[in-house]
């Protein structure tokens, strides 16, 4: 992720719109306004309002992938990717700009739960893929670390998508037992 993207005044501004008002509701005019550049200049950095809010998607939530992994501290690489997993979708499912999609616009992430993986679910295969491509004798070695690290993510995926539901169980200790059973040999 570049640093350009950290602090940048159109997805701080798309961030602010979809806060708002959502994803349907947010136009590139508002966004443009919000950030204090013209619609011009908007457009020369993005072909248009789903390429912005493509990129306000990538680095909000890789953010949170991004932290998950530099805090997993366990002391086997089994007990390091549930730490990760689990403080990486709990993170997601609580984040404000997550929360307001999954309230506002949930078709919006129809194609990310059935279709395509999206630029956030890739870095979070690609982050636990790398853990476990050095794995201790802690997780199983009957499966590529890719097909682990893609398991985990359709795991953790429906933890994201209906934690709120479950409000009688701790989703979160429910997804670490899920992940650390997956991992086990």
């Amino acid at each position: 992720m570049s640093q350009r993207n950290e602090d940048d005044p159109v997805l701080d501004a798309a961030r602010a719109c979809v806060l708002a008002v959502g994803v349907r509701r947010t136009t590139v005019t508002d966004v443009a306004r919000r950030a204090g550049v013209s619609r011009m200049t908007l457009y020369r950095r993005f072909p248009d309002l789903e390429g912005v809010l493509s990129a306000l998607m990538t680095r909000e939530f890789g953010r949170l992938v991004s932290g998950a992994a530099a805090q997993a501290e366990g002391a086997t690489t089994r007990a390091r990717v549930v730490e990760m997993v689990v403080h990486g979708s709990r993170a997601l499912a609580e984040d404000p700009l997550f929360e307001r999609l999954l309230d506002v616009d949930p078709e919006l992430l129809l194609p990310y739960v059935t279709q395509r993986l999206g630029g956030m679910q890739k870095m979070a295969v690609e982050a636990s893929r790398r853990i476990l491509a050095d794995a201790d004798d802690s997780v199983r070695a009957d499966v590529p670390p890719e097909v682990l690290a893609a398991g985990m993510e359709l795991i953790a995926r429906g933890f994201v998508l209906a934690s709120h539901g479950y409000l009688e169980l701790d989703p979160w200790a429910e997804l670490a037992r899920a992940i650390d059973g997956y991992l086990r040999p």
